[in-house]
């Protein structure tokens, strides 16, 4: 699935957050959303989301607009990862994952032989069968975060949409789950901190600077040392590893606080 911006703006209490953004994530592709914070990067995502409608601009999938689409309509076409996991529930891990096949069920009825292979699959695919049967209380941080993502997964949806998703998680499933991402034929795009992670995983990067995007293209392309002093104040270094990806190695801050 294509998903395209065409001029998106939106604001909080008269202040501009995105502004005049337009950009394409091509069909099947896994885009990196980059950005310091402040940068618009969540407001950006929640308006291709459908979870925010924008002051001006359309967003579309597959050319179609999603201005007047219900929200069970959209949710059939893209899934919605936030950065932040922490609510309480007493639901078991599978009962949570298994909120992402909601937009496929009729309100009274419950979960089916579909929906309960769809949420194992979803499950197996984020390390986290054994803890099916586990109270959401009882996982950690970066469990939960894993657990989400499942949920987004048990969506089916043609698109994956995530804010910092890497949030909470240790190397290796940092890793697995950028593996995950960049391995998928679903149309991706993420926002990330870590510009190596980025670079190493995504097809193409998007830079947001004060709510615009200001670069878009290959990783090689987009993270130069010059952009990262202006975006990031930083001096960064750019080298490349054995297969070719930019790689960031920070000097430190361009304007250190005295």
């Amino acid at each position: 699935m294509r998903i395209t911006a065409e001029e998106l703006s939106w604001s909080v209490a008269g202040t501009p957050v995105v502004r005049d953004v337009s950009a394409d994530v091509a069909p099947g592709g896994t885009v990196g959303l980059l950005g310091p914070n402040g940068s618009g990067k969540s407001s950006l995502l929640r308006c291709l989301a459908g979870l925010r409608a924008p002051d001006a601009g359309t967003v579309r999938y597959d050319g179609e607009s999603v201005r007047d689409w219900s929200a069970r309509r959209i949710a059939r076409h893209v899934a919605f990862v936030e950065q932040d996991s922490g609510a309480d529930s007493d639901l078991r891990v599978a009962d949570v994952v298994g909120l992402g096949r909601t937009p496929f069920r009729d309100r009274w009825r419950g979960p089916d032989a579909t929906d309960r292979a769809v949420v194992a699959a979803a499950l197996e695919r984020v390390g986290l069968t054994a803890l099916a049967d586990r109270s959401w209380k009882a996982l950690s941080g970066g469990e939960r975060q894993r657990a989400h993502i499942a949920r987004a997964l048990a969506q089916q949806p043609y698109g994956l949409l995530l804010d910092e998703p890497t949030n909470h998680l240790d190397v290796k499933h940092q890793l697995e789950l950028m593996e995950l991402l960049s391995g998928t034929d679903q149309t991706v795009l993420v926002a990330l901190h870590d510009l190596s992670l980025a670079a190493r995983y995504c097809d193409r990067l998007l830079l947001l600077h004060h709510g615009r995007l200001i670069a878009s293209g290959t990783p090689a392309a987009v993270l130069t040392a010059e952009r990262l002093a202006e975006v990031f104040e930083v001096d960064a270094e750019l080298t490349t590893d054995a297969l070719g990806h930019p790689v960031v190695t920070y000097r430190g801050p361009r304007h250190p606080s005295l």
